[in-house]
């Protein structure tokens, strides 16, 4: 029961130097300080680390000056309270987490404090390449449990394409496909196989994925029949 955390998380933060008391205007429980100014700090509690609970405790921030959520410590370490994504939620939110042992035992996975995501340089530039280099909009957002057409994939069915009635140089497919000599010497699906130093041509399963992959070829390279 959530009763079973509220006496560890009020101990904990009486030691930070907190009055608490529980169930206050809805509130699981409310800590003031002493002196001025006066630091309001709101917890909210859970058996497991949930949607509700995030949610009631983002209802508490209007009120707040800190916000701690205090949920059960899962057995062996594998709740969602250990969940990387989770901590980065709380952080991005500004939130306390709190885990709670059996035994009343209290770990302090995060504390409570503004936060700004560092920005990822990298993983910015690999979205906004992915995004100018792929032609149109090939494939509906949330399409999870298909194969993605990528900028990639999709430089590989034009050089699919332009391999399908005989075998080809690199350098004559570079005008349709930039980056053809690196999925030729590549071959990530099995599409192609070099016949002789420097040319290559369209494997069976090429040829299957041209078929496979029609409807996502350009209007003016239609699939071979």
């Amino acid at each position: 029961m959530e009763t079973d955390l509220y006496l560890p998380v009020k101990r904990h933060l009486e030691s930070l130097g907190l009055t608490v008391k529980g169930e206050v205007k809805g509130c699981d429980l409310v800590g003031l300080s002493d002196g001025e100014p006066e630091l309001v700090v709101i917890g909210e509690l859970k058996r497991a680390f949930t949607l509700e609970l995030v949610l009631q405790a983002v209802d508490r921030t209007a009120a707040a000056d800190e916000v701690w959520l205090a949920v059960g410590a899962s057995k062996r370490g594998r709740g969602r309270e250990g969940d990387p994504r989770v901590k980065k939620l709380c952080r991005f939110l500004g939130f306390g987490l709190i885990a709670v042992t059996p035994t009343g035992l209290i770990e302090v996975i995060v504390e409570p404090a503004p936060w700004k995501p560092r920005r990822d340089g990298r993983r910015r530039s690999r979205i906004v390449d992915e995004f100018r280099r792929r032609r149109g909009d090939p494939i509906l957002g949330g399409s999870t449990r298909l194969p993605q057409m990528t900028a990639y994939r999709q430089q590989a069915l034009v050089v699919a394409h332009a391999l399908r009635d005989e075998p080809s140089r690199p350098r004559d497919l570079k005008a349709v496909a930039p980056d053809a000599a690196k999925i030729l010497q590549a071959d990530v699906y099995g599409w192609f196989e070099r016949v002789e130093r420097g040319v290559y041509r369209l494997t069976d399963a090429g040829r299957t994925a041209l078929v496979s992959w029609a409807a996502y070829l350009p209007a003016d390279e239609p699939a071979a029949a």
